[in-house]
């Protein structure tokens, strides 16, 4: 009965050709923004996450507050950190590490090519391997910066890239020389590529070859901090605000500095996509609501074009429920028609839409295909085709076969 009653199904939404596919519509863009909007939320948030270039959990970063410009950490503050910011916070029984980290912009000229960016400066002895691991640094070609390295420079996998992808023309190379800020410095290593604009941009340069360059002196752009447990985060971090309030002479409430982890960070974020999301998928709820009316008034005029039909069915033995069946079946076949289709084309929309968002911000993040979201989608498309398509059923059951046949 009920492969009778699917077949019987398909063959009533060909034999309505346009209106059936009307009627499909509006549950295929419902399901279409809801699969869409999952894949870019996700493939988003991968992108935005992968940004901030830090690969360690229990690493928690200070930067000054105020008149930020729009240019790297600690750039345009009205109070910088200080090396006597850095000592307290050495000083502080929760901190294993705590380095200086100046970002400076500079100009970068290459090929005849005049470029702008940011040099990240690396320190000396062991603190060196904790930047390398904060940030994921890994060589693609040439070698790492090391102790004693004047004039050398490791740079980002970006200018790397192929041709006037690189921006340069061409590729730059381990042995190449480039200019900054007008002085020759010596390419020694190109670093993996990462998929963050920042780190994939950034010019590796030892710090006191890059302070005598920038003349930064006892500025700090950013103090990066391992702590030793990172079950002692929190704690770590209310300590760190209190040394910095005593050191930088400010109350609480009055901080001229941020102290930040990366998951609080990215959860502020996140919360940000999370709620534009759930924005989106009410919009998708109504255009799904209204696609449920559509197949309601497609089945109700079904229905009353189809009471012959009925009549004849119900003359040579069909029961109510048989009728009720045919009806049913139908119109949950609309809503999982528009299911499929919509899940399609969501995903499809979804893949472009990650390709460009990885274009426009260098990132390297990949759609993430959920089946049981699809499955779940599908059966929720079909769900909804059919108890839209209840109230017609049981009208067309309760049908009486001599008033039907009458017309």
């Amino acid at each position: 009965m009920i492969k009778d009653s699917f077949f019987l199904a398909f063959k009533n939404i060909r034999h309505k050709g346009l209106r059936s596919w009307l009627t499909i519509l509006g549950i295929f863009i419902g399901i279409t923004t809801v699969v869409a909007l999952i894949s870019l939320g996700n493939g988003l948030k991968m992108a935005v996450n992968s940004q901030f270039g830090v690969s360690s959990t229990e690493v928690i970063t200070v930067q000054a507050g105020g008149l930020n410009s729009y240019g790297p950490p600690g750039s345009g503050v009205v109070n910088p950190l200080t090396l006597e910011d850095l000592d307290a916070i050495k000083r502080l029984g929760t901190v294993e590490i705590a380095i200086r980290r100046n970002i400076p912009s500079g100009k970068l000229e290459f090929n005849n090519i005049v470029g702008f960016g940011f040099s990240g400066s690396v320190p000396d002895g062991e603190d060196r391997e904790f930047v390398y691991d904060m940030m994921g640094v890994e060589i693609e070609t040439g070698r790492l910066l090391k102790d004693g390295d004047g004039k050398k420079v490791v740079l980002g996998y970006n200018f790397y890239a192929e041709g006037d992808k690189s921006g340069f023309g061409k590729r730059i190379y381990p042995g190449d020389e480039v200019l900054i800020q007008d002085e020759g410095f010596e390419v020694v290593g190109i670093a993996k590529k990462q998929g963050s604009f920042l780190t994939d941009n950034i010019i590796y340069m030892n710090d006191k070859p890059l302070e005598e360059l920038m003349g930064y002196g006892d500025d700090i752009g950013l103090i990066a901090i391992k702590v030793k447990d990172k079950n002692l985060m929190e704690k770590a971090k209310i300590e760190i605000e209190k040394a910095l309030r005593k050191t930088r002479n400010v109350d609480v409430g009055e901080e001229d500095f941020e102290v930040s982890t990366p998951e609080a960070t990215l959860g502020t974020v996140n919360q940000i996509l999370t709620g534009v999301g759930i924005f989106v998928g009410l919009i998708a709820g109504i255009s799904i609501f209204v696609g449920g009316i559509g197949i309601i008034n497609t089945m109700t005029t079904s229905v009353l074009e189809r009471r012959k039909e009925i009549g004849i069915m119900k003359a040579i033995g069909a029961k109510n429920s048989h009728i009720f069946m045919m009806f049913f079946v139908e119109s949950g076949l609309m809503g999982l028609i528009g299911g499929i289709i919509g899940v399609l084309a969501g995903v499809l929309i979804g893949y472009l839409g990650i390709s460009g968002i990885n274009n426009f911000i260098g990132a390297t993040s990949h759609i993430k295909i959920d089946y049981m979201l699809i499955s779940l989608t599908l059966l929720g498309s079909f769900l909804i085709g059919s108890i839209a398509g209840i109230a017609p059923a049981m009208q067309a059951a309760k049908q009486n076969p001599v008033d039907a046949l009458r017309g």
